[in-house]
């Protein structure tokens, strides 16, 4: 999941609006590593939260209610509009099923996918977004998405930051990886484009206008070979964040 968040983000701020908000109103230059950390407690909760889950859309809701401004096309948008938020929403779906095909280690089935499609609109709920604001089913989802990437997408600032080479912040703390991190730095930064661009479904991919050659696509393909083999080999604390871990442990009891 962590490896597919970075592209499934690119693919949300390539939208003219939801760049600008991002641009506009997010902490993500002055605080990425707190920004990166609360975004991912908020993911974990909608999933394994319970009842915390409800209300963390709740209070995501309430967060974006004052977020608004004009985007690069010179439209008004709201962080709240149907179209934009459900879009934020919706790109983790493709993400997923493309990436499927690198890092699980069999592609997902016809069942799974339709399965992981419901689940993604039922986590969609729990973020406020209608069912009417998001196609119901897979048929209905793929010419929406195609419709999104060919009228609204564009290589927007903030795309451009996410991909940078030279952009990530140091860590906060004064341990050994912030007096490495000159060091560090580049292979990161190289690193997170890599990941990013590569395990962006291709249509997105073209449709934002971000390189990928046929040399990358075989690194990609051995990457995900390494990743099938060490991931199911790792203990459980390393392979599962916290609260998927405590969500685990918890049905274990139940059961």
């Amino acid at each position: 999941m962590l490896l597919t968040l970075p592209s499934a983000l690119t693919m949300q701020v390539a939208h003219p609006a939801v760049g600008a908000g991002v641009d506009e109103h997010s902490v993500f230059r002055t605080d990425p590593w707190g920004r990166g950390e609360r975004s991912l407690r908020s993911v974990q909760l909608w999933v394994y939260g319970g009842e915390s889950a409800a209300e963390e859309g709740r209070r995501l809701r309430a967060l974006h209610k004052t977020i608004q401004g004009t985007d690069t096309r010179g439209r008004r948008y709201h962080a709240l509009t149907p179209a934009y938020y459900a879009w934020v929403h919706a790109t983790g779906f493709p993400v997923f099923q493309h990436t499927g095909k690198y890092l699980n280690r069999r592609p997902y089935t016809e069942a799974e996918e339709r399965q992981l499609y419901a689940e993604w609109l039922q986590v969609g709920r729990i973020l406020g977004i209608r069912d009417r604001d998001m196609p119901q089913t897979i048929e209905e989802f793929w010419p929406y998405y195609r419709k999104v990437l060919a009228e609204e997408l564009d290589e927007t600032e903030v795309v451009r930051e996410l991909i940078a080479v030279d952009r990530p912040v140091p860590p906060p703390g004064r341990g050994l990886v912030r007096l490495a991190w000159p060091l560090l730095l580049p292979l990161l930064a190289r690193f997170r484009r890599f990941i990013t661009i590569g395990l962006m479904p291709p249509d997105a991919r073209t449709a934002i206008g971000l390189p990928w050659s046929p040399a990358q696509e075989r690194r990609l393909r051995r990457f995900g070979r390494v990743v099938r083999v060490l991931v199911p080999l790792l203990p459980e604390r390393l392979r599962y964040l916290p609260l998927a871990r405590e969500a685990r442990a918890r049905e274990r009891r139940r059961g």
